[in-house]
């Protein structure tokens, strides 16, 4: 009977703007809340069969809801170098604080557009809900080794422990100076150039190393361009304190005058023609010096003119130092300075990608996880591929538009008002066919 089947469709009203109602609260509700995502409602008309004879039966109308997750909201800023964000697509890698403190051996893979992370007791980056940045660790020298980009195998709970005291020992030095070329005719002196330099232990201690750079004045005919270069570890035992001794050779060519042309070693060391440095044995392990290639005209170690200069000496390592700020790049990588000054990279934070965001799975605080409609994940470095780049002091607003959602909000109150005034209709209409009776 159409009468029923309109009683029906009523009902189907109130059921989806019952629905439509409840996602437009949802999005209010969360019009302040950072990385929200607005939820859609559609509705699509049910049709039972098509009309015939006059009669026709109401289908009504089902509701569906879906998240918007593609739609990115403005950036605003803030005072905190770890509230990141995302200036284009791409998803932040996390995980649960218990799934870490639980030592659990396989780490959820949640994902969030944005965050306010901090160091918590332990010095994991958490925010105050609970979630845990993930990251790939750098090495040592501050390099990121290379790890699959389809897998959670490599990445770790970021930790950056505020109260631990870090030594970084100098393992390269690139030797930048330029030696007078004046100083090896046979007409010079022949007085060696003593040059101290610092380096830094495993302990964090300050070291020295004396690099004695004696001039070849034995050629009658000119300048030899000859030098032998001694190098000791003072911190070793006086005795047997030369770790390397080499004659270096310098060319004096109009296309590659300065540069060098030959080294012998005489004691220690190899020298490496294919880097330009020579392996040297420390008191505290091993040690580069890069010196430069042969027949290349910018050589660190130079011979020119006729005055000496360490023009641009260059070593990393630093004494034993303190946490004293953490900041995050553009390009994902954490960064923290210590009170030396010295700045070490110790983590990457790469950006998940997926082929349909919006059938990632929606969780509490923001979060989302992968589900058959969205596809398998893939760790892009930010600013790479179809990923954006990462914003520190800053966070994302909702997506929530309170005046469209307030529009939206008269247009279900009207509609479900009608659709009641539908089943009150039908109820009369059924009651006036009752009293035909009496």
């Amino acid at each position: 009977m159409s009468m029923t089947s309109a009683m029906g469709a009523g009902v189907a009203g109130l059921m989806a703007n019952s629905t439509r109602i409840a996602t437009i609260s949802d999005n209010i509700a969360n019009a302040g809340t950072y990385g929200y995502k607005r939820v859609e409602t559609e509705f699509d008309s049910l049709v039972l069969s098509q009309s015939q004879g006059g009669a026709y039966a109401a289908g009504g109308v089902r509701a569906s809801s879906s998240r918007e997750i593609d739609q990115t909201s403005t950036l605003i800023p803030s005072s905190n170098p770890l509230d990141i964000a995302i200036a284009g697509a791409g998803m932040l890698p996390v995980t649960n604080i218990t799934s870490v403190t639980g030592g659990s051996s396989q780490l959820p893979l949640l994902m969030t557009r944005t965050g306010g992370f901090g160091p918590d007791a332990n010095g994991y980056l958490r925010t105050d809900s609970g979630l845990v940045l993930l990251g790939w660790p750098a090495s040592k020298d501050g390099t990121i080794p290379s790890f699959s980009r389809d897998a959670m195998k490599g990445l770790e709970p970021v930790r950056i422990p505020a109260d631990r005291t870090i030594s970084d020992p100098t393992t390269q030095i690139k030797l930048g100076i330029t030696l007078p070329a004046s100083e090896t005719s046979p007409t010079a002196s022949g007085d060696p150039i003593v040059y101290p330099l610092e380096y830094f232990g495993n302990l964090g201690i300050s070291k020295q190393l004396e690099l004695t750079f004696t001039p070849d004045v034995s050629n009658p005919d000119g300048m030899s361009l000859t030098w032998q270069v001694d190098i000791r570890d003072l911190d070793s035992d006086p005795a047997a304190n030369l770790i390397g001794s080499y004659r270096i050779k310098f060319d004096g060519s109009a296309e590659l005058a300065g540069g060098i042309s030959e080294v012998t070693r005489l004691s220690g060391g190899e020298y490496d023609p294919d880097t330009g440095a020579l392996a040297l044995q420390v008191a505290d392990g091993d040690m580069e010096i890069e010196i430069g290639k042969l027949g290349s005209p910018d050589s660190y170690l130079r011979q020119i003119g006729k005055d000496y200069a360490p023009t641009n000496v260059q070593k990393n390592g630093s004494e034993a130092a303190r946490l004293k700020s953490r900041e995050i790049d553009e390009n994902g990588f954490i960064k923290v300075t210590y009170d030396t000054g010295a700045v070490k990279t110790l983590y990457q934070i790469p950006l998940v990608s997926v082929p349909n965001v919006n059938g990632l799975q929606a969780g509490s605080a923001q979060t989302f996880s992968i589900s058959q409609s969205s596809g398998s994940f893939f760790l892009w470095n930010a600013g790479d591929g179809p990923t954006g780049e990462i914003r520190g002091y800053a966070r994302e607003a909702s997506t929530t538009d309170i005046a469209e959602e307030l529009t939206h909000m008269i247009e279900t109150q009207r509609a479900y008002s009608s659709n009641a005034k539908v089943i009150q209709t039908v109820d009369e209409m059924l009651q006036e066919t009752t009293n035909i009776k009496r």
